[in-house]
């Protein structure tokens, strides 16, 4: 069968970005940046992104358009005869559909919140009302599993429709929605009144702060957040490369997208911390800021009911281009491995997915008695550290290592001859030592962390 490509470099660019740009950089950057300081974490943040981030993207896509499959069969094509590193595409692959486990959850309450916003449901009601409504909301399992499974159905309706007319086309619309919608918010909460503390806070640099939170969590936190943003070393962001002619070197389109998804996330920020300091709510609110702390804002915002319909439009617009992409990835699976068709693989993955995603919507209700990481734990917690704090780290391991040993991996002459192919920014040799010894260990350091840090 032959392989189906983009209709145009924006497409690739655009959907690559779409799988980058989600809930975690959206979500989790701005309150990340409000606990570690400000400006100073960024510029951390931004040199991490550059020296870690973008080799480890740039290898994914190499991987990929060498071997015009998905990470089921990616790297069997590519390995020397009698190795093993496609056993490691049976786990990458376990970890698109885990992602997406928790993440159609995350995605329905994105959904289920722009509903609320448009209805007014907020309308009066004081701070701790407000924080109730997510409560009540994670307690029904009627609510949850209902928008669980409507973007489960959306998604797998615009993979259906073809990589060109179906995932390009409607990846498109939204990616250049969402750059519209949060450019019209940024614009509103850096003109709040009492906003200009707010936009000091996280554009000036104060090196302070960073010393009061800990120096070493800092860096490890930016490290972290670098890393993760561009949901690699799972192969979800191999299969673009499959998709994608040789006529552009590979390095420069890893800035374009690393550079999209982090003005997205940086523009998230501008949003949502001048916003809390408007309003006297704490920036560094953790995990609850988006669903317990904003609905208070939008609350006491001169038209806040349509300003915040607009935010959690814009958050939909940023976790349905994840969710296509991560299953564009997963319908691969059964196309590449079974020979399905992609009708076919969209209906099946279809109901396994819905199936596969219940534990996380009941997780919160009916099975809250799970408690993985002992009391106020519960199934998300442990997917989320399955695929972040192991299959993502240990994964870009693999394809370091796959890409820089000649004897027993792919080896390094084969992945510049393909990486740098084509016009455009090419993979400097000279990094060659730097790939090779120096970046599997800071990924084995911060994997090691991740796993330390939840356990005591």
């Amino acid at each position: 069968m032959e392989r189906e490509r983009f209709g145009s470099r924006l497409g690739f660019i655009l959907i690559s970005a779409g799988c980058a740009i989600g809930l975690g950089n959206v979500w989790r950057f701005p309150y990340i940046v409000g606990q570690y300081g400000g400006a100073a974490f960024i510029l951390i943040y931004l040199l991490f992104l550059v020296i870690f981030g973008l080799p480890i993207m740039t290898m994914e896509f190499t991987v990929g358009r060498a071997s015009r499959k998905s990470i089921v069969g990616s790297f069997a094509a590519l390995e020397p005869k009698g190795t093993k590193w496609h056993w490691f595409s049976w786990v990458g692959g376990a970890g698109n559909y885990l992602l997406m486990m928790f993440y159609t959850s995350i995605t329905g309450w994105m959904f289920y919140y722009f509903i609320k916003f448009l209805r007014n449901d907020f309308a009066g009601q004081d701070t701790a009302q407000v924080s109730q409504q997510f409560v009540d909301m994670t307690l029904d399992p009627v609510i949850v599993i209902g928008f669980m499974l409507l973007s489960v159905v959306l998604g797998m309706l615009i993979c259906s429709m073809g990589l060109k007319n179906g995932v390009e086309k409607v990846t498109k619309v939204l990616m250049l929605a969402l750059l519209a919608i949060i450019s019209i918010l940024a614009v509103r909460a850096v003109t709040l009144p009492g906003a200009a503390e707010g936009l000091k806070y996280y554009l000036v640099p104060d090196f302070g702060k960073m010393v009061e939170a800990g120096v070493g969590e800092v860096i490890f936190a930016a490290m972290g957040q670098a890393f993760f943003t561009l949901s690699i070393g799972m192969g979800s962001m191999a299969i673009f490369g499959t998709y994608i002619s040789r006529d552009r070197s590979l390095l420069g389109e890893s800035i374009v997208i690393a550079s999209l998804d982090t003005f997205v996330a940086f523009t998230a920020g501008l949003i949502i911390i001048p916003s809390c300091f408007a309003f006297g709510i704490d920036p560094g609110a953790g995990p609850g800021l988006v669903f317990q702390t904003l609905p208070n804002v939008f609350n006491v915002m001169p038209g806040g009911r349509w300003w915040g319909a607009l935010f959690f439009l814009f958050m939909i617009f940023a976790a349905v281009s994840t969710v296509v992409a991560v299953f564009e990835n997963i319908i691969a699976f059964g196309m590449d491995a079974a020979g399905w068709s992609r009708k076919k693989s969209c209906a099946i993955n279809l109901i396994l997915i819905a199936v596969l995603s219940l534990p996380c919507a009941l997780g919160f209700n009916l099975w809250a008695g799970f408690t993985p990481f002992g009391p106020g734990t519960n199934v998300l917690d442990l997917e989320d550290f399955i695929i972040s704090n192991n299959i993502l780290p240990l994964g870009s391991l693999v394809y370091v290592l796959f890409c820089t040993s000649e004897k027993f991996g792919w080896g390094w002459k084969n992945f510049l001859e393909e990486a740098n192919a084509g016009n455009g920014l090419k993979f400097p040799r000279w990094l060659y030592a730097y790939v090779k010894y120096v970046m599997p260990i800071i990924l084995l350091i911060l994997w090691g962390q991740g796993v330390i840090t939840k356990f005591i």
